[in-house]
This record gives C-alpha cells, structure tokens and sequence, in this order.
C-alpha cells in the first residue's frame, strides 16, 4: 500500500513528537521530515516532496504564511495544512489566499487532522468548523478596496518587526525597490506612516 508521505514543521519539539507518533500509528501515513522553522519547511518540503506538508503559523525565520508562498511559489501543487492554534480572521485570509488545501487549530487535532489529510490527499479539502464558519462570513463580506495584499502583509510583518528593507527582501526574495513599494502602499493604505502606529494596526488585526 502506498503510503501518504508527510511533512511536519512546528517550532516546538515536544508538538512534533506527538503529531510524529499519532501520524505514524496509521497503517497508511508516515512522517518523511520535520522541521523546525519555515526556512526549514521550506527548505525540506522542496527536497522531499511530501505528500502533504503539515505546517504550523507561528515559527522563527518565516512564519507559516510565508514558508507557504515560498513552497507553493516553486511548487504549485504542493498541499499545505495550517496546524495552528490561530483562529484570528487575519491568518484564515492570507491562508484563503494561498488557496491551502486544509486549516486545522491544534485543539481538536487529534480528532481532526488524521481525517484532513485523508481527504486532502484524496483530492479534497478540510478546514476545522470554527474556521470554515470564518471562511463562510469573509465571503459574503464585500472585498475592502483598502485591504492589504497578502505581500504588503508579509512586508508589515517584517518592518515592525525591526527589518531593514535590505533584510526584507532578502527574506522574501524581491528587489529593495520593490520592498520600498510595498511599504509605501502600506503606509499609504493605512494612512498610517511611522513604526510605531504600524506596530499598533499589527498588534490590533492580530497580524503579530
């Protein structure tokens, strides 16, 4: 029998343990690679080619959300899951956005996450109640012309968490330009235009 090859990536060891062992008890699963930041995930996701990529949000160097594009940038078919303890409507967009195949929140993964990836794999998709609720209210919301772009997000992110933008595009692979664009829209956008108020907006919407 073929077995549904999976990637595991969460920045706490003792979370990949468990979710290695509940995988792994599974005639039809096994763990291929773990990884413990999203440079990692990105990095091992490429190389080994998982079936699914089981991806937590909140990790060092690039958080889910941006571990993701990176992998669905140079593999487009590549199925993602967000095991995250994150509910906040903010992460459910950038995932929409992405298109990932499954969002599952880590209280109910034990129940839930081995019946995702069988879905997933099989051609499906999965999002967790309270999440598919969320998805569910976005899209009878109007889209707010003001919104950020997903990578006016990554680029907030990463300024007020103290990037230069020579470092912000070298985390997001994209010229300084570019990056300067970016975060002129931002700023433009939000109407918001010193470090601090945009450390506040993040800090509000639930972005950091």
């Amino acid at each position: 029998m073929k077995k549904i090859r999976v990637l595991i990536a969460d920045d706490h060891t003792i979370v990949r343990q468990g979710l290695k062992v509940l995988l792994e008890m599974e005639n039809d699963i096994e763990v291929v690679a773990q990884a413990q930041t999203g440079t990692e995930a990105v990095d091992l996701t490429l190389k080994h080619h998982p079936s699914i990529a089981i991806l937590d949000i909140s990790m060092p160097d690039l958080n889910g959300l941006q571990a993701a594009g990176k992998i669905l940038k140079n593999d487009p078919h590549q199925k993602i899951i967000f095991l995250t303890m994150y509910e906040n409507e903010e992460f459910i967009k950038h995932a929409v956005d992405l298109d990932i195949a499954g969002y599952v929140v880590k209280q109910t993964a034990s129940s839930e996450l081995l019946f995702a990836i069988r879905e997933i794999e099989k051609g499906g998709a999965y999002l967790s109640p309270s999440i598919a609720k969320t998805v569910l209210i976005l899209s009878r919301n109007k889209i707010n012309t003001n919104e950020l772009t997903l990578r006016e997000r990554e680029v907030l992110e990463l300024i007020v968490g103290g990037k230069s933008n020579k470092e912000i595009s070298e985390v997001l692979c994209i010229s300084i330009k570019t990056v300067e664009k970016h975060r002129q829209g931002v700023m433009d956008k939000l109407n918001i235009h010193d470090v601090v108020g945009l450390t506040k907006y993040a800090v509000s919407k639930g972005i950091i």
